[in-house]
């Protein structure tokens, strides 16, 4: 019992830390704030990480009512996030822009705005489709409380690293200039494709039972 929960734990975190990929978020973030002062943006960090965390909790918490409301299978949503996040991981791994996440015309209304903090950056870039889809689907799979909480302090770790990054945003842009970024993104990419891959094999597997035998 132990061994499972340690290693659905490690599976949570990874997959929400990954997904939610507050290190890819930070180009986008100097971009949209470079004429702000420090205490402004690091405010916004705050405000954005805060809501994201609202965001995700809520969506685990009532992921399982979503799905009796709309009539929608586990497995079908498991088949469905993992497509999502497939996507994802395709754009990153071609250091595209992930538009899956943000458009370039959400981005633009971004850098016009004098707060970024809930709208573009906590939705959709930190609590965007991919990050909902995981967390709804990963607390699907955990059935039983003591295996939910590891999602829920996973979307908390993942949101106070977002947090940390952001407000050191400049100097870890700095640090690891565009090329490094760039690499960064695309061993991400590959992270989560390769979630993406598992959450669609257990939704196929949860709809035709007969296959995983």
């Amino acid at each position: 019992m132990m061994r499972e929960w340690l290693s659905f734990s490690l599976l949570s975190l990874s997959a929400i830390f990954f997904v939610v990929d507050p290190m890819g978020v930070i180009p986008v973030f100097m971009a949209m704030t470079r004429h702000d002062p420090p205490e402004k943006r690091a405010d916004m960090a705050r405000r954005a990480s805060i809501t994201a965390f609202f965001i995700l909790t809520t969506f685990a918490l009532a992921g399982t009512l979503i799905f009796k409301v709309f009539g929608v299978t586990l497995g079908a949503f498991k088949v469905a996030g993992g497509l999502l996040l497939l996507l994802t991981s395709i754009e990153m791994l071609r250091a595209q822009q992930v538009r899956t996440r943000t458009t370039p015309e959400e981005e633009q209304e971004g850098a016009e705005k004098e707060d970024v903090a809930i709208f573009p950056l906590a939705i959709p870039l930190l609590a965007g489709p991919g990050s909902i889809a995981t967390v709804t689907t990963l607390m699907a799979k955990a059935g039983r409380v003591l295996f939910a909480v590891p999602v829920i302090l996973s979307i908390a770790v993942t949101c106070l690293a977002s947090y940390l990054m952001l407000r050191a945003a400049e100097r870890i842009g700095r640090l690891l200039g565009v090329t490094g970024l760039a690499v960064l993104n695309r061993v991400i990419g590959l992270i989560i494709g390769a979630i993406a891959v598992q959450f669609m094999f257990d939704g196929v597997r949860d709809t035709f039972p007969g296959i995983g035998g």
